[in-house]
Parts: C-alpha cells; sequence; structure tokens
C-alpha cells in the first residue's frame, strides 16, 4: 500500500510499524473493505515477491507457520534487498 507522496506500508495496524516516529499505522485500514476482495484475489495467484530486508523478516517470522491463510506463500521464490542480511532459511528465498 503506498500513499500519492511515497508512504508505503502494509495493511496492518497502528502498531505495525513506529519506526522512525511514524504515527500514522494502520492508515489503510478505511480503505480496506472497498479493495481487499481483488486485491486477495491477487496476491492468491502464483508471482515470486520483491521484498526490503525488513517486509522480508516480518514475512518469514510469520508465513512459514500461517500458510494457510495464503497457499504457496512458501513455495514462491523471494527475493530481498539488504545489505545487512546475507541468507535466509525460509524456503525459495535468494538475496
Amino acid at each position: 500500500m503506498i500513499t500519492m507522496d511515497g508512504v508505503m506500508q502494509a495493511p496492518g495496524g497502528p502498531e505495525e510499524d513506529a519506526s522512525g516516529s511514524f504515527e500514522y499505522g494502520g492508515w489503510t485500514a478505511p480503505f480496506s473493505d472497498e479493495v481487499s476482495e481483488k486485491l486477495f484475489e491477487k496476491m492468491m495467484q502464483p508471482a515470486d515477491l520483491l521484498l526490503g530486508r525488513k517486509t522480508f523478516e516480518i514475512f518469514a517470522a510469520y508465513w512459514p507457520e500461517h500458510a494457510d491463510f495464503w497457499p504457496g506463500i512458501n513455495d514462491v521464490t523471494k527475493y530481498y534487498l539488504s545489505g545487512t542480511m546475507k541468507k535466509s532459511d525460509w524456503k525459495l528465498s535468494m538475496p
């Protein structure tokens, strides 16, 4: 999810990412009913993922144990961009 001025954040709650004193967490919630069904439909299609390090770490900590909510998430190739993280144990992950 991205605003017109470039603020990017997952559709989580206000506490999801408060780093850098970000105080608008959960900003996507009011819009989720309008787009969630179509977005979820697209996300469920097989596709590789390109993630930044922080998002990758959040996903890698969650999805291996919750794949029943997103079938196939553990089987797609996951690319991550990081200057500090060199490898991951999450299936099919590539720096």
